[in-house]
């Protein structure tokens, strides 16, 4: 999984900082946005957490901080909830213009709001997820109430949001109380999620039921049980993005699966040396597969080495074999470990007299063996180990015809 940092310039021409998660293979099925709580950022470690969570199951993610947070352009006061919901178009435009439309919206909290709001304007959504979301927008303003004296004395004031300063402006007040969201929700006819948890105490369980209340079919509740309002324990924001991604799934098309021929032979590898820098696509007739190298050597690690998959096709055939092998003979073998590690050796060091000392490949194969079995059955198990087809196809002279097409 890779992230890229975005600059995307919104309807007052500040810049938002963006990031987009991209899954392994770098070819999302499809895009979604994420909108964040009231003061956080996208850099919050639920948000991250959600995001890459939502990239295993073929989603490009877009997660940003809204004017004024984080590290885009404004002020704070300029961070009204409409602002927020102009926001999240202006970022929804500049990846339709890039890439492609997102069809998924997510928003956390007060965001949640947000994308039910930007989501009822963007005839592209197709689906729409909030977690801890209120049910009314003006919900927040108790967290800067204390301040609202002095900004109708004023103009303007410094309030406290926990624990942090920010400066508010009447027009940031006022705007609080011109959404109604659910009249939004009512109308919005669209598949809704609504996750939350039962203790939240920041905004209540409540504003749950009266979101799902007011939604029309197909809409869905999911409770994120012994969760904070935060998300901060990891196990929650996981499940929670791997929630979002398995259901979001049954309001999209199935993509169909696009292979590489491969003109008649058993597999084919594919490298676009413009676009990637080791990273390839491998596909047989029926599967895809990523490999690379890892970032110890100057690759992306967005999947298995190629020396991972040369032991992963051993360790495969080994375990098949003597599951083979002992259901014939109706043994008691219940499960099979594997344990395969390639490495070069010098002769020497592997007690090999050579005319020639050199350094040879190595493969260190272990097998753990789980059954009632006696040390006979173990032994005979582990020789026909070392006969299965790859493993004899290793340890044997290989003849190779390569020719340039």
């Amino acid at each position: 999984m890779k992230n890229t940092k975005l600059n995307i310039e919104n309807k007052k021409g500040h810049a938002l900082q963006a990031y987009l998660e991209l899954p392994a293979n770098q070819k999302p099925n499809h895009y979604a946005i994420f909108a964040h709580c009231f003061t956080c950022t996208s850099t919050l470690s639920a948000v991250k957490n959600i995001s890459r969570a939502l990239t295993t199951h073929g989603f490009g993610v877009i997660r940003f901080d809204f004017t004024g947070l984080g590290k885009s352009e404004g002020e704070f006061a300029e961070s009204y909830f409409s602002a927020n919901v102009e926001d999240l178009i202006a970022v929804s435009d500049y990846i339709e213009l890039h890439y492609k439309a997102p069809s998924l919206l997510v928003g956390h909290s007060l965001g949640g709001a947000a994308v039910i709001s930007a989501g009822a304007k963007l005839n592209h959504v197709k689906a729409i997820a909030t977690i801890g979301a209120p049910s009314n927008v003006n919900h927040v303003t108790h967290l800067f109430s204390h301040g609202f004296d002095e900004v109708e004395e004023k103009g303007e004031a410094e309030v406290n949001i926990g624990g942090r300063p920010f400066k508010i402006n009447k027009e940031f007040v006022e705007d609080f109380s011109k959404s109604n969201l659910p009249s939004i929700v009512k109308n919005l006819r669209k598949p809704l999620l609504v996750m939350h948890s039962p203790i939240d105490t920041i905004v209540g369980i409540k504003n749950a039921e009266q979101i799902y209340h007011e939604a029309h079919h197909p809409k869905s509740f999911v409770t994120l049980d012994q969760a904070d309002h935060l998300l901060t324990n990891s196990r929650d924001s996981q499940y929670a993005g791997n929630v979002i991604g398995t259901w979001v799934k049954r309001y999209f098309e199935p993509q169909e699966n696009e292979m590489l021929e491969t003109n008649g032979e058993q597999l084919v590898g594919y490298l676009n040396l413009i676009e990637d820098n080791f990273t390839t696509s491998i596909q047989t007739k029926n599967h895809s597969m990523i490999a690379d190298e890892p970032a110890s050597i100057g690759g992306d690690d967005f999947g298995p080495s190629p020396y991972e998959y040369l032991n992963a096709g051993l360790v495969a055939c080994t375990a098949m074999t003597l599951k083979m092998y002992a259901q014939r003979k109706q043994w008691d073998l219940k499960e099979v470990f594997v344990y395969v590690t390639h490495s070069r050796k010098h002769s020497d060091d592997l007690n090999i007299e050579t005319d020639n000392p050199t350094y040879l490949d190595h493969i260190s194969k272990k097998l753990k063996l789980v059954g009632n079995l006696d040390a006979k059955q173990k032994e005979r198990l582990k020789e026909i180990a070392s006969k299965c087809p790859v493993h004899k196809t290793l340890a044997s002279e290989v003849v190779f015809d390569t020719i340039v097409m």
